[in-house]
């Protein structure tokens, strides 16, 4: 899951059906392999979102 969420990360246009049969065969059904994708995804988004706005993040205050 993590090196799918990786190579997804780094590399989108990489992906290809093996790496979906990887995540099959280490028990993942379509549907978890869906929400992995989409939460990789959304992550990768927001964190280009922010860098791209310039968006800085808030020290943490206790």
């Amino acid at each position: 899951m993590l090196d799918y969420a990786v190579k997804l990360t780094q590399n989108p246009s990489s992906i290809k059906e093996e790496d979906i049969e990887t995540l099959r065969d280490n028990g993942f059904n379509d549907r978890a392999i869906h929400d992995i994708c989409c939460v990789a995804s959304y992550f990768n988004f927001v964190n280009r979102l922010a860098d791209g706005l310039g968006v800085k993040l808030e020290e943490n205050v206790r």
